[in-house]
C-alpha cells in the first residue's frame, strides 16, 4: 500500500509540471503580447521546476525523519 502510494505521488510530481501554469500576470502579460508562445511555454516549464525542487527536497528530508524517528528504540527516547 504504502509503495503504491509513493509511486503514485511520484508519477504526479512528474506529470503535473506539463499541466500547471505558474507564471505571475506580469510575466504572462509580456510573454503574451511578443507573440512568441515557444518563449512563454519555456518560461512557465522553468518557474515549475524551480517551484517543485524545494518541495521535493523538503518531503524527502521529512520522510528520512520519520523514517529515523520509526527505527529508534523506545529506550532513546
Amino acid at each position: 500500500m504504502k509503495k503504491t502510494l509513493f509511486i503514485v505521488l511520484i508519477l504526479a510530481v512528474l506529470v503535473s509540471p506539463q499541466t500547471l501554469e505558474a507564471q505571475c500576470a506580469m510575466c504572462r502579460a509580456a510573454l503574451e503580447s511578443s507573440g512568441n508562445v515557444k518563449a512563454a511555454e519555456g518560461i512557465n516549464n522553468g518557474i515549475v521546476y524551480l517551484m517543485a525542487l524545494p518541495y521535493i527536497l523538503v518531503a524527502g528530508l521529512f520522510y528520512f525523519v520519520y523514517k529515523k524517528m520509526k527505527n529508534r528504540s523506545p529506550e532513546e527516547v
